[in-house]
């Protein structure tokens, strides 16, 4: 017996959009669907934009999706594009109805989304490799996690999570790639080819930071992790104006030269009256490949030094969260696009990493800035 479209419908409710991450019934994306006598079902799907980089997906998981229904002898895929007024009632089934002023979902009072900014006060450091391995250990155990790559002169999240797509715009909304199961933007992926550079001066900076954090389609996340470029700089102020909730994550090496710069790059907290979540050292030590001692490579207690000096100018503890060791793979994972924690979850470099993303999912998240919805009431 042919397939009745019931059944047909809801298997394509399985099927997700790749990048907004919700079945396509719920974004009307099914234009048709037509059942032939002899088994052979063809569906009628739109498109967001023209040239969707993730059509074959699409292809490929409604095929899968509707080619499992009993009855069905063979599957066929029609594309279409949405609309201009399709697109606007997309986006506001997503994002509901907007004024003029663009918000910050996750400035909002109320949000769950917690936001790690992961700072440095130099360069070199393995900032960039600690977030991108961060994110994916968070997201192996479960969280939806994003990551922006604020480091607008030095992007380097596209080549460290392997993330090829450029993102789509659908109307005033971004769609973020995915890569590993996280959502990623970086100013890289808008140049045009070529490794040119971006000379941009601080009002700039602050408006792609801004179009980063409202225009594009986040989803509800769990946790972002913002990747800062290293000092304090324009951008590192710009996340304080608009994200005072972010928790600074503070990366440095052992070398003491490298902790006093790292040093103050977190006191900027001391300013702004943000909280920091902890010092993470990388580099920390080299296992010595002929005995079990560690080579300390770049020396000793720059990480605690960080910790014991930010917690004197803050007044609060900000704790040592852990110490990385050097580990070569972890490098020829970021340049291959395949963080540590996933490629080989049990080496030492990775271990550690995947027991400091553990520690920040499950540290409780502050009420400040947190509507409660509570009234007085008369006694």
């Amino acid at each position: 017996m042919a397939p009745t479209p019931d059944l047909v419908t809801a298997a394509l409710a399985t099927v997700n959009d790749p990048e907004i991450r919700r079945p396509i019934t719920d974004l009307d994306m099914v234009k048709s669907i037509d059942i032939s006598p002899d088994g052979v079902v063809r569906v009628g799907v739109y498109l967001t934009v023209a040239g969707c980089p993730m059509r074959d997906t699409i292809i490929r998981d409604v095929t899968a999706a509707v080619g499992k229904v009993e009855g069905v002898s063979r599957v066929e895929v029609d594309l279409d594009v949405m609309s201009t007024d399709q697109r606007k009632n997309l986006q506001t089934k997503l994002r509901g109805n907007r004024g003029p002023e663009k918000e910050i979902p996750f400035a909002k009072p109320g949000s769950l989304t917690r936001v790690f900014a992961v700072a440095s006060g130099k360069g070199g450091v393995g900032k960039s490799s600690v977030t991108v391995n961060l994110a994916a250990a968070m997201t192996a155990n479960g969280l939806k996690v994003g990551v922006l790559d604020a480091d607008i002169y030095g992007h380097s999240i596209p080549r460290m999570l392997g993330v090829a797509d450029r993102p789509t715009k659908v109307e005033e909304m971004i769609m973020p790639p995915v890569a590993h199961d996280i959502k990623v933007i970086s100013v890289g992926m808008f140049k045009p080819p070529g490794n040119n550079a971006v000379v941009w001066r601080g009002p700039m900076l602050d408006r792609a930071l801004h179009q980063f954090l409202a225009d594009v389609f986040w989803g509800d996340l769990d946790v972002l992790l913002m990747d800062l470029p290293p000092g304090t700089g324009d951008i590192a102020i710009s996340v304080a104006q608009r994200m005072p909730t972010a928790e600074i994550l503070v990366v440095t090496t052992p070398q003491q030269a490298a902790a006093e710069v790292a040093e103050r790059a977190g006191s900027i907290a001391s300013q702004t009256h943000q909280q920091i979540a902890g010092v993470i050292e990388n580099m920390a030590w080299l296992p010595c490949p002929h005995c079990d001692e560690r080579i300390a490579v770049f020396g000793e207690g720059g990480g605690q030094a960080v910790a014991d000096g930010l917690t004197r100018t803050l007044g609060t503890r900000v704790p040592l969260l852990g110490q990385v060791p050097i580990d070569l793979r972890l490098r020829e994972g970021g340049d291959n696009g395949k963080p540590l924690v996933l490629t080989d979850p049990d080496a030492p470099a990775a271990a550690e990493l995947r027991r400091i993303a553990a520690t920040l999912s499950k540290k409780p998240g502050t009420l400040k800035g947190m509507r409660l919805n509570l009234s007085p009431t008369a006694h």
